[in-house]
């Protein structure tokens, strides 16, 4: 990362967010990351937790930061409160005169239908109360001059596909069409839109540019961990595909394929 302000605060530091936080340490960033409990085996974790009176309770320091939320929205649970947190983080980074707010969101912001999705693309129906939370959440982040990036599925260290499906019946197609990448990529692609903030667009998408089918994406990846196939409900052709070109503009390349393509047949 090429900026001059070297500090960040990451919400949300779970899966993705701390691993965020490990390349930014590593880069000689100051860093903090936040949990609902802070970790003390980490000298960058700190807290942050929307109390029942509905205020923030945080030990969050760094002014003039580069923020990101990569808090999970969990938008298919009742109790959700992931809207109400980000409007009181993002008040709160106002205070604390943050260089740049950007949202992790999903490329489920898109329509379900088949054809191809480019940042401009057909968005999903705010009638569904997942997509709603989501679309309005990019909307809070967009409207106080922040910055989103639309992530495919995430894959990589303890998110090994083949592990999670085994013996199970998937509701999707075997001939469907996959948008997946890399936690590696994503957090280069979130680095490289810090580094070039001001000339950054609003939105892009991050999603590996190869898009096998499922039956032959997760063939690979059980038949690399030795597993059984999961079976799938239909058979139905479908292409939905998720076009994530635009963040190549900044000089950013995807180096972490989500298959070894020769090994497909």
């Amino acid at each position: 990362m090429k900026v001059l302000n070297r500090s960040l605060v990451v919400l949300g530091a779970g899966w993705l967010g701390a691993a965020l936080c490990r390349e930014a340490e590593f880069q000689g960033w100051q860093v903090e990351g936040t949990r609902t409990q802070a970790n003390k085996m980490h000298s960058w974790s700190r807290q942050l937790v929307l109390t029942e009176n509905g205020t923030l309770a945080h030990s969050i320091s760094l002014h003039d930061a580069y923020w990101v939320c990569a808090i999970p929205p969990r938008a298919r649970h009742v109790d959700s409160s992931y809207l109400e947190t980000l409007e009181q983080v993002l008040l709160l980074a106002k205070k604390m005169s943050a260089a740049g707010f950007l949202l992790c969101s999903t490329t489920g912001v898109y329509s379900t239908e088949n054809g191809e999705y480019d940042e401009q693309g057909k968005l999903a129906d705010k009638a569904n109360r997942r997509v709603d939370i989501l679309r309005t959440a990019e909307e809070m982040v967009l409207n106080a001059g922040g910055k989103v990036v639309r992530l495919a599925g995430l894959q990589g260290p303890d998110r090994e596909p083949g592990r999670f499906v085994v013996g199970k019946t998937l509701s999707s197609s075997a001939n469907g069409r996959v948008n997946m990448v890399h936690r590696g990529d994503v957090v280069t692609a979130i680095n490289t839109v810090i580094a070039q903030w001001q000339d950054a667009a609003d939105i892009y998408n991050v999603c590996y540019p190869a898009h096998p089918t499922r039956q032959a994406f997760y063939q690979y990846h059980c038949e690399k961990l030795g597993n059984e196939m999961p079976n799938f409900a239909s058979s139905k052709e479908e292409s939905r595909i998720i076009k994530a070109e635009r963040i190549t503009e900044l000089g950013f390349a995807y180096h972490h394929p989500i298959v070894n393509e020769s090994e497909l047949g």
